[in-house]
């Protein structure tokens, strides 16, 4: 059963018949009439357009320039903007707003491809589409028969992409101006930092505004993801085109680029000059790691179960077998993650901790104690051999609370499964 419904009059031209009005209005009675006692928002897209509309304005424009369209008002509402982009995006808003998923897209047949096109780049599969025919444009010759096919081409898609792009790049960043945490331990032949949630496009509440990961179980889509990241490059001075995520497992994995890579893996480790390695955190520590030495980098994704089987010496372990380098040589900065004033866990994964540390947990004979994930990586990062002096993992909000901070960061253990990501990167500069 469907939550909303869209329907969509931005493609269809009249003939100018004199019952076009009136066949039209029936037309979207019946749907109205159809779906109104079910479906919790009613929607009718028009192109305003008047350049893509050559020969003849769209149904919804002729009703607005006619006597009918005060008979709409109240029974739907319409979104009517220059682009396709910039209306289904309106319209995604207005279903967010609500939390609803399950959609039904009335539209002519010869347009379901190039709809499709767009609700794939701007929705994720938390969302269900339904399809139906429109079948108006056949029905008393209401419109002129379109010379289109229901097939899209490459390039159109291309130009669909551009589009969205475009219109995504046209909005204002949200909660305030995009800001990096950066170490004073990192030098500067490495472009380096740790992102806040400020500065990007992202509206739904848990993910705004600089969410930097997309799943399906997630409302935002891919391109807005990639928008955030655009402006993260900009802002940065990295290149986009060259930006790699560690593919999550929870485990100790660790990819050397430029060999075959993965399906999973928590670490990345790198050589190669102008590539940005990233590691995601929502709760779980971002780590990066620097050798200006042998001029290699890494990052790590370090959540509990990670810091037990050890990836934050698993990448250092693989720095050294890979490109040569020294312990005392690599620098080691720990990004902001849940703190031990948040974090609990059931008291037989907490007793890993303790038996770690005793200082790794707290209230030790609850049934879930708390644990610090950020002083048990340190702990074992000094037992692998690296100095010291070159692990910061507190000062320049680097030790803040995600979950004690909402204005600054993400967090999963606050948020819940809709939660947004920040991230920690690393480059060697070109």
């Amino acid at each position: 059963m469907a939550e909303a419904v869209l329907i969509d009059l931005s493609g269809l031209q009249s003939n100018a018949q004199k019952n076009c009005h009136q066949t039209l209005l029936e037309t979207l009675d019946g749907i109205h009439d159809r779906h109104a006692p079910k479906a919790k928002f009613l929607c009718v897209i028009c192109c305003s357009d008047s350049t893509k509309e050559e020969d003849g304005q769209c149904g919804l424009c002729e009703l607005e320039a006619g006597n009918g369209f005060s008979h709409l008002v109240g029974k739907f509402e319409t979104v009517s903007n220059p682009s396709l982009a910039a209306s289904l995006y309106t319209i995604k808003q207005k279903i967010d707003e609500e939390n609803l998923s399950r959609i039904k897209v009335i539209v002519p047949e010869h347009r379901k491809l190039v709809i499709k096109a767009y609700v794939d780049q701007l929705f994720t599969k938390v969302y269900e589409f339904e399809f139906e025919d429109l079948q108006v444009a056949w029905r008393d010759s209401l419109f002129k028969p379109s010379n289109e096919t229901n097939v899209i081409t490459a390039h159109e898609l291309e130009d669909i992409q551009s589009e969205i792009e475009t219109y995504l790049r046209s909005l204002p960043a949200l909660r305030g101006d995009l800001t990096i945490v950066t170490s004073p331990l990192i030098p500067d032949i490495f472009l380096h930092g740790f992102t806040t949630r400020t500065g990007g496009i992202s509206y739904i509440p848990t993910l705004s505004s600089l969410n930097l990961f997309s799943s399906s179980k997630r409302r935002d889509p891919k391109a807005v993801v990639q928008e955030n990241v655009r402006r993260l490059a900009n802002a940065a001075g990295f290149n986009a085109e060259k930006f790699y995520r560690i593919k999550t497992d929870h485990a100790n994995g660790v990819w050397v680029m430029g060999k075959e890579e993965p399906d999973t893996y928590d670490g990345i480790i790198t050589d190669q000059r102008g590539v940005t390695i990233t590691a995601l955190g929502a709760d779980c520590i971002p780590i990066v790691f620097a050798d200006p030495v042998r001029k290699a980098c890494g990052v790590a994704h370090s959540g509990w179960k990670g810091t037990l089987l050890g990836v934050a010496m698993a990448t250092v372990n693989a720095m050294v077998t890979e490109y040569g380098c020294n312990l005392e040589d690599i620098i080691v900065v720990l990004g902001p993650a849940v703190g031990s004033c948040c974090f609990t866990l059931p008291k037989e994964s907490a007793t890993s901790f303790h038996n770690l540390h005793p200082s790794c947990v707290r209230q030790f004979d609850s049934p879930s104690p708390y644990v610090d994930i950020r002083k048990a990586t340190r702990i074992l990062l000094e037992r692998g051999g690296i100095l010291p002096q070159n692990i910061q993992d507190q000062k320049e909000d680097l030790d803040l609370c995600t979950s004690c901070h909402p204005e600054k960061f993400f967090s999963h253990v606050r948020d819940g499964l809709n939660f947004g990501t920040q991230i920690g990167f690393i480059s060697l500069r070109e």
